[in-house]
């Protein structure tokens, strides 16, 4: 198979963990027998820097063209004015408008290696393996108006949060679908109690939970969900949520783990079953941040990227066996004691980022 993709590395330690994943990718499609045709394109600060725009038209035509997208990371303290009307977060947010990125996909796997990394009790966190389904394109961080002014001596902002009930119901079709290949449930997050978005998410929720009559559906408010995240992860399977309590809680998540470094994602335009034959390329990332204080030392931990990959050839192109060939070694290796920095331990075997590349693919290249 011929594997078409689209690599924006962005910005801060983006370019570091995507140097890995791609590695690991290589080896992967030789391993396989595959085709790799990857492109490399701007996105972020460094392209405004190049470009004078977070986006450029090429960037998009490449990813419009690309069966999938594999993208790292953007910002960083350097464009961060307040003044300014371009911002590198602009890129990745046009990417996912004009692809029609709408669903979200996050899971959060406690590895039994690295429940000590974890500031979480060790008791709390096992069987943890969820996922959070977190609604993309709608609700405060598109929605308008959108504004700051002056009235008189005092500044105001406001920001709209608007759901329409195909966006709804549309995630929500995503979370049961693949709650139906999991432990059939599925806990749908709302803030019924005071927000008319809130309310009408539950009403669809409980219309499109009908259509699915084996899969359990929970509600939950999001200030309780916060709450059981710490209290108690293992109860979770499937997380479904509009995009600002989905942003929140996967990233509080991301604690259970140890590190945000381990998290991968994926951004769909539609069902899980259709993303193979999409005409829209689906985008791929770990859901850390530039972490730009790192960048450039070598420390920054790959292992989301890598499992971003992952979850590309699972889902793009509908390869599970090299998926899971992936899987397995980053589990390898980290059931060896190898960790990148924010995970280490006194009886870690510390390695750098591209150290830790080169042990996960020295064990796909492993004969089985």
């Amino acid at each position: 198979m011929k594997l078409n993709i689209a690599v924006l590395p962005g910005d801060g330690v983006g370019p570091e963990v995507i140097a890995e994943a791609e590695k690991v990718l290589n080896s992967v499609v030789d391993r396989f027998g595959h085709k790799l045709d990857a492109s490399i394109g701007l996105i972020g600060g460094s392209a405004i820097d190049e470009t004078g725009t977070a986006l450029p038209e090429n960037t998009l035509s490449m990813c419009r063209s690309s069966d999938a997208v594999l993208f790292g990371a953007v910002g960083g303290p350097k464009w961060d004015s307040l003044s300014s009307d371009i911002r590198p977060e602009d890129g990745i947010l046009t990417i996912r408008k004009e692809l029609g990125l709408f669903a979200n996909i996050r899971p959060v796997k406690a590895y039994n290696s690295l429940i000590h990394s974890s500031p979480l009790k060790e008791d709390r966190l096992l069987g943890v393996d969820m996922v959070i389904v977190r609604e993309l394109t709608g609700g405060l961080y598109f929605a308008e108006p959108k504004k700051r002014w002056t009235d008189g001596a005092e500044r105001q902002a406001v920001d709209t949060l608007l759901y329409s009930e195909k966006e709804i119901a549309r995630i929500l079709k995503v979370a049961f679908e693949l709650a139906s290949s999991r432990k059939l449930k599925v806990t749908s997050v709302d803030k019924f109690n005071v927000l008319e978005t809130g309310r009408l998410w539950r009403e669809i929720a409980n219309e499109v939970g009908a259509n699915y009559p084996d899969i359990e559906l929970e509600h939950m408010l999001v200030d309780n969900a916060a709450m059981q995240l710490v209290r108690a992860p293992a109860n979770f399977d499937v997380i479904v949520s509009e995009n600002t309590f989905g942003d929140i809680l996967s990233d509080e998540a991301s604690v259970l783990t140890g590190s945000m470094g381990m998290l991968p994602s994926a951004s769909l335009s539609g069902a899980i079953s259709e993303s193979a034959t999409s005409s829209k390329a689906s985008l791929y990332e770990p859901i850390h941040g530039s972490a730009p204080d790192i960048q450039g030392k070598g420390i920054a931990n790959p292992i989301a990227a890598i499992l971003s990959v992952a979850m590309m050839l699972r889902y793009s192109f509908d390869l599970k066996e090299e998926a899971e060939a992936i899987e397995m070694s980053v589990q390898e290796v980290l059931n060896s004691e190898y960790r990148t920095p924010d995970l280490a331990t006194d009886k870690s075997l510390v390695v750098s980022t591209s150290e830790m590349g080169d042990k996960i693919t020295d064990r796909i290249n492993r004969p089985s």
